[in-house]
């Protein structure tokens, strides 16, 4: 199995450092041709603005678009998720509509309110996981079929529809492997 993390900005080397702790085989995301022989993309957290721009200077958001749409699994954490969200709250942007909510960006505050909780996650084995909060979106609304995997302090924070992951908070960013193996459960249809 190889996974690929989109490279342009934020925390992709967190991602590709967790996942070969994992025995998997990682790539960097940086142009379309890169998109070619993987099981699976990250697009990590970062500022969701600058990857937006990225995006398209690199020519690689249409590519990244179909090819998610064609169902090649992702995840999305913090950026990634508003990267991935159909509808921005307040905001007529968007940059790879494919998932069926509304998120509000920077959420949380600014980054002094940056925060680590420890929550149950649907799906997840073995109790509590270490959540790490940084400017952190959320999940206003969600439509169709998608699935909330956590909650905090009434907050959609973790959700998935179908090949789509989607986390407000930064599982890189801990030493628990267990999100990542998460996704590769599912990119595995476990």
């Amino acid at each position: 199995m190889k996974i690929g993390v989109l490279a342009l900005q934020g925390a992709y080397i967190e991602h590709m450092n967790k996942l070969e702790k994992l025995d998997i085989e990682t790539k960097e995301i940086r142009y379309s041709r890169d998109l070619n022989d993987i099981d699976g993309i990250i697009i990590p957290g970062g500022e969701s603005t600058s990857i937006g721009k990225l995006l398209i200077e690199s020519n690689i958001k249409a590519k990244i678009y179909e090819v998610i749409k064609n169902g090649l699994p992702v995840w999305g954490t913090c950026a990634g998720m508003i990267i991935l969200a159909k509808k921005i709250h307040d905001s007529n942007k968007t940059y790879i509509p494919l998932m069926d909510i509304e998120v509000v960006k920077n959420a949380y505050g600014r980054q002094l309110s940056s925060f680590t909780t420890n929550q149950k996650i649907k799906g997840l084995q073995n109790g509590f996981y270490p959540m790490v909060f940084i400017r952190a979106p959320y999940i206003k609304t969600t439509q169709n079929n998608v699935e909330t995997l956590s909650i905090v302090d009434e907050k959609i924070v973790a959700a998935k529809q179908n090949k789509i992951l989607v986390t407000s908070f930064h599982p890189e960013l801990t030493d628990d492997l267990r999100m990542h193996q998460y996704f590769i459960n599912m990119i595995n249809n476990e």
